[in-house]
C-alpha cells in the first residue's frame, strides 16, 4: 500500500517553518535548527529539479505539449 501524499509538499512546509523560525528567533545567524531546515529545504528544490530533468530526458523528442500534459 502506497503512501498517501500530504496536501502540502515538503518544501512548502518547509518554507513555512523557515518564516515562522526567522520571526520568532532574535539572532538567525548562530540558530541551528533554522540552518538545518534551509538544509532540508535546500535538498527538497534539488530533487524536484532532478526529477523535472529526468521527466524532460525520458520524454525524448516528443513536442513540448505532450511532455507536459505527461508530466
Amino acid at each position: 500500500m502506497a503512501k498517501k501524499q500530504t496536501a502540502e509538499s515538503d518544501e512548502i512546509r518547509l518554507k513555512k517553518k523557515i518564516a515562522e523560525q526567522l520571526a520568532n528567533h532574535s539572532n538567525p545567524k548562530g540558530y541551528a535548527a533554522l540552518r538545518s531546515l534551509r538544509k532540508r529545504l535546500k535538498r527538497e528544490q534539488r530533487k524536484r529539479r532532478t526529477w523535472a530533468l529526468k521527466r524532460k530526458h525520458a520524454g525524448g523528442s516528443k513536442p513540448a505539449e505532450a511532455v507536459q500534459a505527461a508530466g
